[in-house]
């Protein structure tokens, strides 16, 4: 398994990282992702192991903290082999200090983050979105304190906007706090907005990304085509998509889809695997979270490393998942000389 630097950090990461928001299902939402129990979670995370996927991701709100209690038990006595990145700032409970990066929800969500996982320490601690109630001093020192408390090892943060990120990492450099390394974002084929203005401020900066659906929400696995019906366990008549999932043109995605049909046909990988090859490919792209509900579907998302495409595959899938930008990208887009785009 190919690693990467995890951003301007020392920390080596593998190119694909294994989500387990798929674990534990207690709502009808996580359902929408899956129901994995504790045999099945751990039976995962040994295949995982033995592909040399080292990097397990999860957060407190996944399942009420249910997906965290089974990757912990699924990695009892492993722990020394893995790389564990969890997420807080969401709401953990009805409480008026349940929620947000305040110092009083932030200790109190890594500690019980810890417990759950069994460990006492976490490799990546990632803020779940920017909290703008709570002042970005407070945040970064609290995070401050916990890494130097030994809790966390690296920071990072997720679904923040370029000026979130850029106002945390000037506070960060200004009082001499500990800095973001890394930003989750959705990135896919057929959800390219990262590239407007993260992904440049990522380069300028040394973010690495750690991209989330990268199958754009089940949109990439192959079995959606134009002129067909959705499958019926397709993620996109879950209430999962319904509710919070990303909006795709449906001419946009058989747009793409079927560039991925050609190209599969010229490699013999499959959709999914291309889809994926493609961001590995992407600047600023450090590791890819794939998930998945069971055994072949997690064997078969191991597929999408260790080899390359071809400049002119790269160049039709550009082709087919191009988009208008929003006001100014496209503006700048008549500037490149002085303002070059990052791909």
């Amino acid at each position: 398994m190919e690693h990467r630097l995890l951003g301007g950090s020392g920390l080596k990461v593998p190119v694909l990282s294994f989500g387990t928001a798929t674990f534990g299902g207690v709502n009808e939402f996580f359902k929408g992702f899956g129901d994995t129990d504790s045999s099945g979670a751990s039976r995962l995370v040994g295949i995982c192991l033995d592909a040399g996927v080292t990097m397990f991701d999860t957060a407190d709100v996944y399942s009420a903290g249910r997906s965290e209690e089974l990757l912990g038990q699924a990695l009892r006595g492993r722990r020394d082999r893995v790389l564990i990145s969890t997420k807080g700032t969401f709401p953990t409970g009805p409480g008026p200090n349940d929620v947000g990066s305040s110092r009083h929800h932030l200790i109190e969500a890594v500690n019980n983050s810890l417990r759950r996982l069994g460990t006492d320490y976490i490799d990546l601690y990632q803020l779940h979105g920017f909290d703008a109630m709570t002042p970005v001093e407070e945040t970064l020192r609290t995070l401050d304190d916990l890494v130097r408390a030994g809790k966390i090892r690296y920071i990072g943060c997720s679904n923040f906007s370029g000026w979130h990120l850029m106002k945390s990492l000037a506070v960060s450099d200004r009082y001499g706090l500990v800095r973001h390394v890394a930003h989750q974002a959705y990135y896919s084929l057929v959800g390219r907005d990262y590239e407007w203005e993260l992904m440049p401020l990522a380069i300028d900066q040394k973010i690495g990304t750690v991209v989330w659906s990268p199958l754009g929400w089940g949109r990439l696995t192959g079995k959606i085509r134009r002129g067909s019906p959705l499958p019926e366990t397709s993620r996109l008549r879950s209430k999962v998509t319904v509710e919070g999932g990303p909006p795709v043109p449906d001419e946009l995605l058989y747009r793409v889809v079927d560039a991925l049909d050609g190209i599969a046909k010229e490699t013999g990988k499959t959709v999914p695997q291309i889809a994926i090859n493609w961001l590995l490919h992407r600047p600023t792209v450090s590791t890819i979270i794939i998930g998945a509900r069971d055994e072949a579907q997690l064997r078969q998302n191991f597929g999408a490393a260790g080899w390359s495409l071809t400049p002119e595959q790269i160049a039709a899938l550009d082709a087919a998942s191009a988009t208008t930008k929003a006001y100014p990208y496209w503006h700048q887009a008549g500037f490149t000389a002085r303002n070059p785009p990052p791909v």
